[in-house]
């Protein structure tokens, strides 16, 4: 009886004291199999250290009065003067007004527009009409602001743009000076933000709705639902969870303007500044004039701590209303 005992406890502590030479085994088994994919990912780890690391060292310009002949660190510190330019500018309420404005506007309809094109494009039957248009799409949001902006002044030019002279004259009208006429900028950036950035969204969506298992929709053709209900019931909200997590990185550069809409599109036309200039655009002027970098570099830290505050509370709600909903 007492060899018997003996033996059923002897059972497993053999078999405890083996689990860590097989855990053991197990990982470098792990490493000889995985070690190319790590290997893959260093060039994208070492891009990602150099252009979003080490520039966080300059967040101490931000603070100091930076004199190049002592360097960064031996020049004076002066508190939060630089801080003080944005708000204390005539300008001020102006270009914070424009940026979260424009921003909150970009980012209902440039959602609603994604959703609604991802839709209609997971309804073409066709795969090479769905992978013509979606290339369609796409495009522009591949093309450089520069060559956007050359597009649009063939449209807009007051002598030469197509509008006023194939449009507006063979109507009997009036050719609009673009550039000169502020009122106008609002909906032309806005159109101009959808075309080029709309493809972007919009891929992002249609992966999601392609994800949905096709099954949920044939219960729904057996019931008699028609393609609209099918939308509203089981499209929408299967993605819910990629409009908040798209959400949520939107609202964290809420006080972040696309330099290139904001500063290429209207020529950095005086006339329109009060429409069309942002936090990016009045700081990259400025420091073009006075080469005041302190005040450049307060600027993006401002940025950077509302956008991360902003994203911290858009999660907080989001995780309150919905845990799965969270992006963290």
């Amino acid at each position: 009886m007492s060899a018997r005992t003996a033996s059923a406890k002897a059972g497993p502590v053999q078999e405890t004291a083996k689990l860590p030479v097989f855990g053991r085994k197990k990982r470098k088994y792990h490493w000889k199999r995985m070690w190319p994919v790590y290997l893959m990912t260093v060039p994208g780890l070492i891009y990602m250290i150099c252009n979003n690391y080490l520039p966080m060292f300059g967040i101490v310009i931000a603070f100091k009065k930076l004199n190049f002949a002592k360097g960064i660190f031996a020049s004076p510190w002066c508190g939060l003067e630089n801080f003080e330019f944005l708000f204390r500018s005539s300008t001020a309420f102006t270009i914070i007004r424009n940026t979260v404005l424009y921003n909150v506007v970009f980012i209902i309809l440039g959602n609603v527009i994604a959703i609604a094109v991802a839709v209609l494009l997971n309804e073409i039957r066709s795969r090479r009409a769905s992978k013509v248009y979606q290339s369609v799409i796409l495009l522009p949001y591949l093309m450089s602001w520069v060559v956007a902006s050359y597009l649009f002044y063939a449209l807009l030019a007051s002598d030469t743009g197509m509008i006023n002279n194939f449009i507006l004259e063979p109507l009997g009208l009036e050719p609009v000076n673009w550039y000169s006429e502020k009122q106008y900028w609002p909906v032309i950036l806005t159109v101009v933000y959808i075309w080029k950035n709309v493809g972007y969204q919009m891929i992002i969506y249609l992966s999601s709705i392609v994800s949905i298992s096709p099954e949920y929709y044939e219960a729904a053709t057996i019931d008699g639902a028609t393609k609209w209900q099918q939308i509203r019931k089981i499209t929408l909200p299967l993605l819910k969870p990629t409009v908040i997590t798209l959400l949520i990185l939107a609202v964290g550069r809420i006080f972040a303007s696309d330099f290139g809409l904001f500063y290429q599109v209207p020529r950095n036309s005086g006339a329109l500044y009060e429409t069309t200039q942002t936090i990016d655009v009045y700081v990259y002027n400025a420091l073009m004039r006075q080469s005041d970098y302190g005040m450049s570099s307060a600027a993006s830290v401002f940025q950077s701590v509302v956008g991360f505050v902003l994203v911290m509370v858009t999660n907080f709600i989001a995780r309150k209303t919905n845990k799965e909903s969270a992006l963290f």
